[in-house]
């Protein structure tokens, strides 16, 4: 029978020691908005599953400010189990603050994301754990027959997925499942922001991480209605420039401004030097040439563009040097 983190852990410090000889323990971070039909339906599915795993576990409940009375049966399922712990916002920050969230106030060894909307199948957590198991640092739900609507949902996320895979070279069929499981170590290093939470395995990927993708059970939605509508797919281009940049530039911003800047800064002096060389040695006219005063723009966008590399450059320092975060990450040490 596994049990709960609660009486698996005590508090000193701020650091969870073991009391038992179990050399990993699961918290399942689940966020929830507005489900409360479902949530219900959910602890139980929960419940038949992690009942049989023999690690100790927690289950956090992120409530993201529901309006519908779901923060009450959430309290329900706590009164009846503490092993399920609730975390209430003040109002609605989103799916990526209540990860974050969650991932904070986790304590287990691995942590698993699932949606509360039922489409996710808990049956799929001890898998995902054997796979960790298997030397992988995350592992990633696949929604290979995925019970969404092709138009508004699946196509977009076919063309995102693509794209994301190519950008950061993990290939993933669909990053936009939940369903995912990683090793605490992982996230620690990580930081949310936006709706980044459903790329954390591209993210992780400048960590050198191992990122394995199996397939997941998906079920059609029963309660509620999606949070998501074809808009999102204006959020999903935005999010993958910043993949692009924070995998790429975030440690070197001025090589993306700077190079950028660079090209600006020469093809405004070479047409420049074109049109003073018309006008000495042919008596052509600046006044009425457009091409003139797009040089002269030119010339000022690239000092503006190499000013801001230098800025990003100054910022990035600050920022890893005032919170003494360093630019590399650490596997392990043996002594």
């Amino acid at each position: 029978m596994a049990r709960s983190l609660n009486e698996e852990y005590i508090k000193n410090a701020g650091i969870y020691r073991k009391q038992s000889g179990k050399n990993k323990s699961l918290s399942v971070v689940i966020p929830v908005y507005n489900e409360k039909d479902s949530i219900g339906k959910l602890y139980s599915m929960l419940d038949s599953v992690l009942s049989k795993i023999d690690i100790p576990y927690e289950v956090i409940l992120i409530d993201d400010g529901s309006t519908d009375g779901t923060y009450d049966e959430l309290v329900k399922i706590h009164d009846k189990n503490n092993a399920y712990r609730i975390i209430s916002f003040r109002k609605n920050f989103g799916q990526t603050a209540a990860m974050s969230a969650g991932f904070h106030y986790s304590s287990g060894d691995i942590i698993v994301t699932l949606d509360a909307d039922l489409q996710n199948d808990p049956k799929d957590i001890p898998v995902m754990i054997n796979k960790l198991d298997e030397g992988y640092d995350i592992v990633s739900g696949w929604r290979k027959d995925r019970k969404d609507r092709a138009f508004s949902r699946r196509f977009p996320s076919i063309v995102a997925n693509r794209i994301i895979s190519g950008l950061s070279g993990v290939h993933l069929h669909d990053y936009g499942c939940t369903l995912k499981a990683y090793r605490k170590e992982v996230l620690d290093n990580i930081e949310l922001y936006g709706e980044m939470h459903r790329y954390i395995p591209a993210i992780a990927s400048s960590m050198g991480v191992r990122v394995a993708e199996i397939p997941v059970t998906h079920h059609s939605r029963k309660y509620g209605k999606s949070k998501y509508g074809i808009s999102r797919t204006i959020r999903v281009i935005l999010d993958i420039i910043t993949i692009k940049f924070l995998l790429s530039y975030s440690h070197r911003p001025i090589q993306i401004f700077g190079l950028m800047g660079l090209l600006s800064l020469t093809v405004g002096f070479v047409v420049t030097l074109y049109l003073i060389v018309m006008r000495i040695f042919f008596s052509q006219s600046l006044a009425d040439r457009p091409l003139f005063i797009l040089s002269i723009f030119m010339i000022f966008i690239g000092i503006q563009l190499i000013t801001m590399g230098l800025l990003a450059e100054i910022n990035m320092r600050i920022y890893h040097e005032a919170q003494n975060k360093p630019t590399y990450v650490i596997k392990d040490i043996i002594k």
